[in-house]
C-alpha cells in the first residue's frame, strides 16, 4: 500500500523515464476563483504582541518565515469581510449517509441531524427537538419522517411537526412545534450544508472540483474523525516535510532519510484563500500545486505526460469540517485519471485502514498541539518557529486567519486570537447494545472495547462512518464464527473417529477452518485497532 494514495501532499511520481512534468497549473476549482482582498484595512491596535514575538538572532531571518505584506511589516492588519455561515461545509459522503437512521453531525457547535426522507430526498434539521429539546438524532426513520424517539413527535420536509401522539384528536398541532432546517446539496459524492439562517444559500460557492470530473478518473474516498481543531488538521495536511519522518516505513515510499529542504512558491493570496507551488529542492522544480479556500478546502493537484504523450492527473482532496473546539472531521478524496496497479489487488478496506493508520501517526502530536494552543492563549507567531524550507504553508494558512478570524466563531491566527466561546460537544452514552445495531446510525456508538464511543478508537473513527467497512467487520466476524464453530465440530469428529485416515482429514480440515479464523480475526483487528509505534509498545 502506498502513501501516495492516502496522506497528505504525496502523490505518484515518474512511471517512466521519459515522463515530463507540466507546471501548467491545473483548474481545480470551478466555484467562484479567489478574488483579490476586499477587505479593509486596519492599523495594528497596541497590546504588545509584536513585540511579544521571539526575536530573531542574527542569522535567522534567513531560514525563518517573515512578513509576506508590507502591510505586515508595518505592522498592519488587514480584515477581510467574512461570515462563516455564509459557506458550505463537507457534511458527509453522500453513500455512506444511511437509509434507516438520523444522522447526528456538527459544524463548530451548532449541531445538525441528516437524514433520507421517503422520496430518497437529504433533509437537514437542528438536531433539537422543540418540544423538549431531546436530540433528533438519537430518534428512529418512520414511513420517510423523523420521529424524536422520547414523546414520538414526528418532522417532514421543510421542519413541519405532523404528528404528536398525545395531542387530542380535535386538535391541531401548534405551528410552532417545527424544526430549524439547513440547506444541503449534493455535489460529485459529498453532502454540503449552508449554515446561514438569514442569507439565502449562494449556490455559486458550492466546490466544483474539476479532476474529480475528468473522463477516467477514479477516487478512493474515506471519512475520519479526529480529536484535534480542524485548523490543527489543515496544517497537518498542508505540511508535506513531515511524512519522511512521522510516517516513516509506513509503506516504500515514507523514509525518514528523505526529510530535506522543500521549496515553495506562493501565486495568490486573497481573502478567500491561498495557492502555489512547491516541491523537492534537490529536484529544482515545483510540480505539485496546492490550492487552500474558505473555508475548510484543501487540494493538491499534479500532471504528468506519460511516454504515449497522454497528460495525467492527480489530486489529494481535504475536506476538513469544524466539528467544535478540539474536534474535526475530514473527508479524504485520492484519486487520478491513471491507477495504481495496487488499486485493483487489494480490496477497498486495506486502503481504509491504512488511512487510519496514517492519522494515528499524526495524533498524538496533533492532539498536544492543540491543548498548548489551548492553554497559551498567545497568537503562533509567538509559538512557531516556521522554516522557509518546510512551513511555508502552515504561515500562510495562520495569516489568512488572521484576515477572517473575526468572522469565526473563534481563531488562532498568525498575529490574532480568539477563543472559543462554547466548549466541545461531546458524546457520553453510548446509543445500543450490541455495535451491529448502532453502527446503522453512524453519530453512534455501542457497547464494549471495540466499539466505545471514542475518538481514539478507529473504529469510531472511521468503521462506524463508512458503510464499507462496517459491512466488511460485520462479514469477517460472520465467517470467523462461523469457521470456528467448524473447526470445533471437526476437531471433536476426529476425537470420535475410530478409523485413522478419518481422523487426519478431520484434522487437516480442522486446522484449515482454525487458520481461516486466524485470517478473520487479523482483518478485523485491521480494521478496528489503532497504530501503536514500535518504540512504545511493551
Amino acid at each position: 500500500m502506498s502513501l501516495l494514495h492516502f496522506h497528505p501532499l504525496r502523490f505518484p511520481s515518474s512511471t517512466t523515464a521519459t515522463t515530463k512534468l507540466s507546471l501548467v497549473p491545473p483548474t481545480p476549482l470551478k466555484s467562484p476563483p479567489l478574488r483579490p482582498t476586499s477587505g479593509f484595512r486596519l492599523h495594528a491596535v497596541s497590546t504588545g504582541l509584536r513585540d511579544a514575538a521571539p526575536s530573531l538572532e542574527d542569522g535567522d531571518a534567513e531560514v525563518l518565515v517573515g512578513p509576506s505584506s508590507e502591510e505586515e511589516r508595518r505592522g498592519e492588519r488587514v480584515v477581510a469581510d467574512y461570515d462563516w455561515t455564509e459557506e458550505w461545509y463537507p457534511l458527509y459522503l453522500t453513500s455512506d449517509v444511511p437509509h434507516d437512521a438520523p444522522l447526528g453531525l456538527t459544524v463548530f457547535d451548532k449541531q445538525l441531524v441528516l437524514y433520507r426522507d421517503g422520496d430518497d430526498l437529504l433533509r437537514c434539521y437542528e438536531d433539537r427537538c422543540p418540544h423538549r429539546l431531546a436530540k433528533l438524532s438519537e430518534g428512529q426513520l418512520i414511513d420517510g419522517r423523523l420521529e424524536c424517539l422520547y414523546h414520538g413527535w414526528q418532522f417532514e420536509g421543510e421542519g413541519k411537526c405532523v404528528k404528536i401522539p398525545q395531542l387530542p384528536a380535535d386538535a391541531k398541532i401548534p405551528q410552532s412545534a417545527c424544526v430549524k432546517t439547513y440547506e444541503v446539496r449534493d455535489s460529485q459524492g459529498v453532502v454540503w450544508v449552508w449554515m446561514s439562517q438569514k442569507t439565502p444559500p449562494n449556490f455559486s460557492k458550492i466546490p466544483w472540483f474539476e479532476n474529480f470530473a475528468r473522463p477516467g478518473f477514479q477516487d478512493t474516498s474515506t471519512t475520519h474523525e479526529l480529536p484535534y481543531d480542524h485548523s490543527i488538521l489543515l496544517e497537518n495536511l498542508m505540511d508535506p516535510a513531515h511524512i519522511p519522518i512521522s510516517h516513516d516505513r509506513t509503506d516504500w515510499t515514507a523514509k525518514r532519510e528523505d526529510a530535506q529542504p522543500l521549496c515553495f512558491q506562493v501565486t495568490e493570496r486573497t481573502d478567500r484563500g491561498f495557492a502555489g507551488w512547491w516541491g523537492k529542492e534537490k529536484d529544482e522544480s515545483l510540480p505539485n500545486f496546492l490550492r487552500f479556500e474558505a473555508p475548510c478546502v484543501l487540494q493538491n493537484n499534479r500532471e504528468f505526460v506519460d511516454k504515449n504523450g497522454v497528460k495525467h492527473y492527480f489530486t489529494g482532496l481535504f475536506l476538513c469540517r469544524p466539528t467544535g473546539q478540539g474536534k474535526s472531521m475530514l473527508i479524504v478524496r485520492f484519486g487520478g485519471t491513471m491507477r495504481s496497479p495496487l488499486a485493483k489487488v487489494f480490496p477497498k478496506w486495506y486502503f481504509h485502514q491504512n488511512a487510519s493508520k496514517v492519522f494515528e501517526q499524526d495524533m498524538g502530536f496533533l492532539s498536544s498541539q492543540n491543548e498548548v494552543l489551548i492553554k497559551e492563549k498567545v497568537p503562533t507567531k509567538q509559538l512557531y518557529l516556521n522554516l522557509k524550507s518546510s512551513d511555508t504553508w502552515v504561515a500562510e494558512y495562520r495569516k489568512w486567519m488572521d484576515k477572517v478570524g473575526h468572522g469565526m466563531p473563534y481563531h488562532f491566527g498568525h498575529s490574532t486570537i480568539s477563543m472559543p466561546k462554547e466548549p466541545a460537544v461531546v458524546e457520553h452514552a453510548p446509543a445500543g447494545l450490541v455495535a451491529r445495531a448502532s453502527a446503522s446510525s453512524p453519530a453512534k456508538g455501542g457497547i464494549g472495547t471495540m466499539h466505545a464511543p471514542n475518538l481514539a478508537n478507529r473504529y469510531f473513527r472511521h468503521v462506524i462512518h463508512c458503510k464499507g467497512c462496517r459491512e466488511v467487520v460485520k462479514a469477517f466476524e460472520a465467517w470467523k464464527n462461523g469457521l470456528f464453530a467448524l473447526a470445533a465440530a471437526l476437531t471433536a469428529l476426529a476425537i470420535l473417529a475410530s478409523a485413522r485416515q478419518w481422523k487426519v482429514i478431520f484434522l487437516a480440515t480442522a486446522t484449515v477452518c482454525f487458520s481461516g479464523v486466524y485470517v478473520c480475526s487479523t482483518a478485523i483487528t485491521m480494521n478496528t485497532t489503532n497504530f501503536v509505534r514500535t518504540h512504545r509498545r511493551l
